[in-house]
C-alpha cells in the first residue's frame, strides 16, 4: 500500500496536480467561491431587510389610517349633531316640540326575552362565596394584574 502511494506521488499526474501554475488556479477558485458565498449572504441580508421595510411601511399606513379615522371622529364630536345626540342619550333632553316618554321598568321588562333576564339576574346578584377571604383576594389581584377585571367588570 505504501509503495502504491509512493508510485502515485512520483507519477506524472501527481506532478501535474502539484504544479505551481495549477496551485494558482486552485487559489483563484477558492477566492471565486468566497466571493460568490459573500454575494449570496448579501442578497439574503438585503431580502430580510426589505421584508422588514415592507412590514414597517404597512404598519405606517395602518397608523396613518387610524390617525385619519381619529381626526374624523374629532370633527364629528365638534358638530351640532353629536351634541344633540349626546344630550338626548346622556341627559335625557329632547328637541323643542318633542315629548319624552318615561316607561316604568316593570313595563319595559315585559318585552325582554326571559333568557336574557336569567343571565342578567345571576350577574346582578352575586352568589355567596364560601372560599376563604385570602383566596378571593389573591384571585382578585391576579385578575386585576392580568387585566381580566378592570374597574369592577
Amino acid at each position: 500500500m505504501i509503495d502504491e502511494i509512493k508510485n502515485y506521488l512520483n507519477s506524472k499526474r501527481a506532478r501535474q496536480l502539484a504544479d505551481v501554475r495549477n496551485i494558482g488556479l486552485y487559489i483563484f477558485g477558492v477566492v471565486v467561491l468566497a466571493i460568490a458565498w459573500s454575494g449570496a449572504k448579501t442578497v439574503q441580508n438585503n431580502y430580510q431587510l426589505q421584508k422588514q421595510i415592507d412590514q414597517l411601511k404597512q404598519e405606517n399606513i395602518v397608523l396613518g389610517l387610524n390617525n385619519d379615522n381619529t381626526a374624523l371622529q374629532n370633527e364629528f364630536y365638534k358638530t351640532n349633531e353629536y351634541l344633540d345626540l349626546s344630550a338626548r342619550q346622556d341627559l335625557g333632553l329632547a328637541a323643542p316640540g318633542e315629548k319624552v316618554l318615561l316607561v316604568p321598568k316593570s313595563v319595559a321588562m315585559n318585552y325582554v326575552d326571559p333568557a336574557l333576564l336569567k343571565n342578567q339576574v345571576s350577574s346582578e346578584q352575586p352568589q355567596a362565596d364560601s372560599r376563604p377571604a385570602y383566596v378571593r383576594h389573591l384571585e382578585d389581584w391576579r385578575d386585576f394584574l392580568l387585566g381580566r377585571k378592570l374597574f369592577g367588570n
